[in-house]
């Protein structure tokens, strides 16, 4: 299992346009990939489920990825939130 903590940078949250990036990008892969706060947590292949996170500037979350394929999608995955400049 990978797994790494972010705490949301952009000014607007996670909102609609990066969600759905993320899912996107989650999507193809086999593993079980899961965002995780303190009080909820969301599989990254639903845009309901991210979108109901609330993700707002300053919030933290974890990413969690465990499968087959979990080091070609933690890889794929932290570059696209490091490249959208959603979190750090």
């Amino acid at each position: 299992m990978k797994t790494q903590q972010f705490t949301v940078v952009d000014p607007l949250g996670i909102h609609a346009r990066p969600a759905s990036q993320l899912v996107a990008k989650a999507t193809p892969f086999a593993s079980e990939i899961e965002v995780r706060t303190a009080e909820k947590a969301a599989n990254l292949k639903s845009i309901l489920g991210v979108m109901g996170l609330a993700l707002k500037p300053g919030s933290q979350f974890t990413l969690y990825v465990e499968g087959s394929d979990e080091e070609q999608a933690f890889a794929a995955l932290t570059a696209l939130i490091a490249e959208m400049g959603l979190a750090q």
